[in-house]
């Protein structure tokens, strides 16, 4: 959003730096970087960072008589969160069990909120942990390579293991 909405350049550099990042840790066997590495990997995230605060503008002093924090702008916040949280944002180049986004667990929350609003609520917190349930075993045989019928179906004769089914 920062980068269409404002064409700020370090934004579109540090989207850069980090898909890049991404793809050269997909690709590696250790699923990480290297000390040397990622020690080139903070300054060039330093670096954008550093010249990302040249392009902010500047943030308009406080109102007198006002007690509220000064709005600042989105491309701002976003600078200052990835200066603030610098470790979490590149921990994925450094731990090899870390994503590089937490899509995952946005789509396992967004299915069953999806659900409590069309149908209002659950009606009780059984029904709700049990909704949980099943829902986490599809999402765990999907992840394994089983078709979603195919997994209803071993559930069901209490098969726990078996070759995978198409």
């Amino acid at each position: 959003f920062v980068i269409d909405s404002n064409n700020y350049a370090w934004a579109a550099n540090m989207k850069r730096l980090l898909q890049e990042t991404c793809a050269i840790v997909a690709k590696r066997q250790s699923k990480r970087l290297t000390e040397n590495e990622y020690k080139n990997l903070q300054k060039r995230y330093r670096n954008i960072l550093t010249r990302g605060a040249k392009q902010l503008p500047p943030i308009p002093p406080r109102q007198n008589g006002k007690r509220s924090r000064v709005a600042k702008s989105d491309a701002h916040n976003l600078w200052e969160r990835l200066k603030k949280h610098e470790t979490a944002v590149l921990l994925f180049a450094r731990l090899s069990y870390v994503p590089f986004t937490n899509n995952r667990a946005e789509r396992d929350l967004r299915m069953s909120k999806v659900k409590q609003k069309v149908s209002g609520c659950f009606r009780t917190r059984k029904h709700a942990e049990a909704y949980c349930r099943i829902s986490s075993y599809l999402q765990t045989m999907a992840n394994q390579g089983y078709n979603p019928l195919v997994a209803i179906q071993m559930a069901f004769s209490g098969q726990l293991y078996a070759d995978r089914g198409e």
